[in-house]
């Protein structure tokens, strides 16, 4: 009987592990990068929530359309100057549509300085945005997307925020 020894890998099969390796690392990386970013425009998100709340409660128990407010910023919520690491600001309209602007994400192309955007509908279809005429009605839905004007890229948008 002859014995063999192991003599261990060759370096053609080293060469080929480390070059799938690397094909997976460039797929990955980029793909986590992207996670990251739509993960922390969560935190972006969730500060305007904070002010749908209040918009919804004002909407339902105004008593007429003299009770809501007539201006941008005045429906007590707002915060014009920076909340969080991520939130640089956080406006509203007249009619109660909240705007939420990035910051801090390295990223000044696609996300920093970029807002969402979140309106209130009257109907549940997302037909119908809410006015002074819907005062003592409740909002029936709130849909959240890019800024028309400077939008962050749809991309970067948790799944509940694109439209």
């Amino acid at each position: 009987m002859k014995r063999t020894v192991q003599q261990g890998f060759t370096l053609i099969e080293l060469m080929i592990v480390v070059a799938i390796i690397g094909i997976l690392a460039a797929v990955a990386l980029p793909a986590y990068q992207d996670y990251t970013k739509k993960a922390k425009m969560s935190e972006v998100i969730l500060a305007a929530s904070a002010c749908r709340t209040t918009i919804t409660e004002v909407y339902q128990s105004a008593a007429s359309s003299a009770s809501l407010p007539t201006g941008s910023n005045g429906w007590g919520c707002e915060s014009t100057a920076a909340t969080t690491k991520y939130v640089a600001s956080v406006t509203t309209t007249s009619v109660g549509q909240l705007v939420a602007t990035a910051q801090g994400f390295n990223d000044s192309t696609n996300i920093d300085t970029k807002s969402i955007t979140l309106t209130p509908y009257s109907d549940t279809a997302g037909a119908n945005a809410m006015s002074s005429g819907n005062f003592g009605s409740p909002v029936a839905v709130w849909k959240c997307g890019p800024s028309a004007t400077s939008g962050i890229n749809i991309k970067y948008l948790p799944g509940s925020c694109r439209g």
